[in-house]
């Protein structure tokens, strides 16, 4: 089975507070991106288990891969046989794109078909949450207020359809680690749901990502190519997850085409 595991963006971020359990509650809503997509066929195999990955080179012991960490979990859990998973990678990593959360949940939809394991969405869900935060987002794969690890979500409806998306990943990259290590937990005066809820036009006085302040004061070229997009014309600009991914929203396809000596990434939403 061949699934086209798309990445997402982030409308808005807040890390609200630190939990005993060294997680954070954050909100934000997650929307996909499905011109950015991995593809990841799985088949049921009678030999070892095995992942192959073509495109992108991941550095990584195969063991540790998302992808075969989903399949050692649905073997675990429901005693599915071995497999031979391709991955082919295209969704750049390190970018706060969920690239990786969305081949682990590629794997655990695949082998919930192919094994016929009939389990429903609010099982996958759990699944998927075991492998990380943003994971169970792309079992729904559709426009979510996502809250607590990001494994709690709610459909939301968003103003962006026929808007036009331009995706910048710089070179450098911004670990997990170091865009929590900066943050500043903090609940807002207005819930992101109230506030996405605005026009678009309203959204950059109001719809933050908390990561940026801390990250862009060690890495201010990313807060420069957000500047450079909404100079461009974006109505809406920020950074995706903890990054290193900046992306703009443009009304018009011609301003979104600007940019395209610069990127690859240039989607119609």
């Amino acid at each position: 089975m061949r699934i086209r595991a798309n990445c997402k963006i982030n409308i808005g971020l807040d890390v609200l507070r630190r939990r005993e359990d060294g997680y954070h509650d954050l909100e934000t809503v997650m929307v996909p991106v499905v011109g950015l997509y991995d593809e990841v066929e799985v088949v049921a195999c009678e030999d070892e288990s095995s992942l192959h990955v073509v495109g992108m080179e991941i550095d990584c012991d195969v063991e540790q891969n998302i992808c075969m960490k989903a399949l050692r979990l649905m073997q675990s859990r429901y005693g599915v046989g071995q497999a031979q998973i391709t991955l082919r990678k295209q969704i750049p990593f390190g970018a706060g794109l969920g690239g990786g959360s969305a081949d682990g949940t590629a794997v655990i939809v695949a082998l919930n078909e192919i094994c016929g394991l009939g389990l429903q969405e609010a099982e996958l869900i759990e699944r998927a949450a075991e492998l990380g935060s943003d994971t169970a987002f792309f079992v729904r794969n559709t426009s979510q207020l996502c809250e607590g690890r990001g494994e709690v979500m709610t459909p939301i409806e968003i103003d962006v359809a026929g808007r036009w998306l331009v995706l910048i990943k710089p070179e450098e990259s911004v670990s997990t680690r170091e865009a929590y290590a900066g943050v500043r937990p903090a609940v807002p005066e207005r819930r992101l749901a109230e506030r996405v809820a605005e026009p678009i036009e309203r959204w950059q006085a109001s719809v933050k990502n908390d990561f940026e302040e801390s990250v862009f004061r060690v890495h201010p070229a990313l807060g420069r190519i957000k500047e450079e997009l909404l100079e461009s014309g974006a109505v809406y600009a920020a950074m995706s997850g903890s990054g290193s991914t900046i992306f703009g929203i443009f009304d018009c396809e011609q301003a979104a085409r600007r940019w395209s000596e610069r990127t690859q990434y240039i989607y119609k939403m």
